[in-house]
């Protein structure tokens, strides 16, 4: 069916001065990628999946300005772990700050660098777990990241990593538009962590690609910047084969509009995969997790673990589903989405799904939302708490079982320590 007018005069609009090269083993994924754009036209609030979230700052011709934040009273989170430090900013790399991409175990390559060669393992990966994702619902916002990101990293893990690699994403323009695209491979048996930290960009457009083979483990821990006025849509394609695991974990504060998606597949017997998140909004902000896991097989986890702590109007969007293929006996899956609304002028949206075609699972979901248990608050207070400290500790406990699914302790404590730092500042 053709696209209306209005679809295709969007889209011509926000590609117009967009352009890619057509060589290599990714020119021929990004012409792909861009049929399938043209084919499904830029989101609308009409959509399904966009009923909650408007996306037109996200799909304007022109990202939206947002000024910078200024964190340099604040130490560099993730800064106490020994990582590789690898830096874009406002989606361009930064060679002279970032460290020697050479790393036991990982074999690290700059997607501008490597996209030329006609034979490329990231063939088999990049825009191909991001087509796959496109069923049964559509993402054109991924398809636009495949065909026109300007850099990213491929990422192939052969053993277990000496050291988390660690992307961090600066923000120093006013207007900066950054598109980038990731792809990782982990090889049967091998094991890594990938940090991520920072704002981006005004606009930032982001895919990562994550394949892991049998036996094979994926680490994934962000913290997305401060920055108010930033814009952000982000989503992560996974495919797991058997016995392989999946855990990633994302911090949130500020920013007036983030959409991150994450579409999960797990086709190999005895899979595992969680993804969960936390947000701590104020204001304008607008919070968008929306998460789509497939169980194609037998035996397999999922869970999805996400909180939002929500004040002066902020909102907060939660769609997540479960599906559960026919003869993906076993699976054991698990979703919860909940709010904490600070004050009345807040909201939460939730859509939580269900659809099964097998007969031998345990499937739970649930969705709640609420204000601060004033008994609690009741009882810090009587015990000399004061009211703003004892919230401070509730909201922490709120986010408690969001953050538990971080498997490395040293990482989970600097994602709790910061979490204390930022909510401090709020208690003065």
């Amino acid at each position: 069916m053709a696209l209306p007018q209005a679809k295709q005069d969007a889209l011509a609009a926000r590609i117009a001065g967009l352009s890619f090269a057509r060589d290599g083993w990714l020119g021929a994924a990004r012409g792909e990628a861009l049929a399938r754009l043209s084919a499904m036209g830029l989101p609308v609030r009409r959509d399904e999946y966009w009923r909650y979230t408007d996306p037109s700052s996200l799909t304007a011709v022109e990202a939206p300005a947002a000024k910078v934040f200024d964190a340099s009273d604040e130490s560099p989170i993730f800064g106490g772990i020994d990582r590789v430090k690898i830096v874009f900013r406002d989606g361009v790399f930064d060679e002279a700050a970032s460290d020697d991409l050479k790393l036991a175990g990982v074999e690290i390559e700059r997607l501008s660098r490597a996209g030329g060669a006609h034979i490329h393992w990231a063939r088999d990966v990049y825009g191909v777990l991001e087509a796959r994702g496109q069923m049964p619902v559509q993402r054109p916002l991924a398809a636009l990241n495949s065909a026109f990101a300007t850099d990213g990293l491929l990422i192939r893990v052969t053993g277990q990593a000496a050291r988390p690699v660690s992307l961090i994403y600066v923000h120093e323009s006013e207007v900066s538009d950054a598109i980038l695209h990731h792809c990782v491979k982990v090889e049967s048996g091998a094991e890594i962590t990938i940090l991520e930290n920072g704002p981006a960009a005004a606009r930032f457009s982001k895919v990562m690609e994550v394949e892991v083979a049998d036996g094979g483990r994926f680490h994934h821990v962000r913290a997305q910047g401060r920055d108010h006025e930033r814009r952000a849509v982000t989503h992560i394609f996974a495919r797991l084969g058997a016995g392989a695991v999946f855990k990633s974990f994302t911090l949130t504060a500020n920013g007036v509009l983030t959409r991150n998606e994450a579409v999960i597949e797990l086709a190999g017997d005895e899979a595992v995969a969680h993804v969960a998140g936390a947000a701590v909004g104020d204001g304008a902000f607008h919070h968008d997790d929306t998460v789509f896991v497939t169980h194609a097989a037998e035996r397999c986890e999922s869970r999805q673990v996400f909180k939002k702590v929500l004040k002066n109007g902020a909102v907060g969007v939660f769609q997540g589903k479960i599906l559960v293929k026919p003869g993906a006996q076993k699976t054991d899956g698990y979703q919860i989405s909940q709010s904490l609304l600070l004050d009345e002028d807040s909201q939460f949206l939730a859509k939580p799904e269900l659809e099964i075609y097998a007969d031998d699972v345990k499937c739970s979901h649930g969705s709640t939302s609420g204000a601060i248990d004033e008994t609690a608050l009741f009882y810090l207070r009587s015990r000399g708490v004061p009211e703003r400290v004892a919230q401070s500790l509730l909201v922490l406990a709120f986010l408690a079982e969001a953050i538990a699914e971080i498997e490395d302790e040293a990482i989970a404590e600097d994602i709790r320590s910061r979490l204390e730092g930022w909510l401090a500042r709020h208690e003065h």
